[in-house]
């Protein structure tokens, strides 16, 4: 019985590890066209998108708003 628990156990883990690598490409496949939300927003590439206007961008549909929630999601990402 032991032997089994540890069986499966090891298979969990290994299933565990493959999500894991696979959670790490999310954000290289979601960031098709870098600099997009810069100059959707009329923002410079070199300069940080302003707080309160990426919280008005993030709040409309489609792309913009999409790519919008996503810069806030990435922004708290520690480094």
């Amino acid at each position: 019985m032991a032997t089994m628990k540890k069986s499966m156990h090891r298979e969990h883990m290994k299933k565990a590890e493959h999500h894991m690598a696979q959670a790490h490409k999310w954000i290289s496949k979601a960031i098709e066209h870098p600099g997009a939300l810069h100059r959707e927003m009329g923002v410079p590439e070199g300069k940080k998108i302003p707080t309160k206007k990426l919280e008005a961008a993030a709040r409309k549909p489609g792309v913009e708003g999409r790519r919008a929630r996503l810069a806030e999601t990435l922004r708290t990402f520690k480094k």
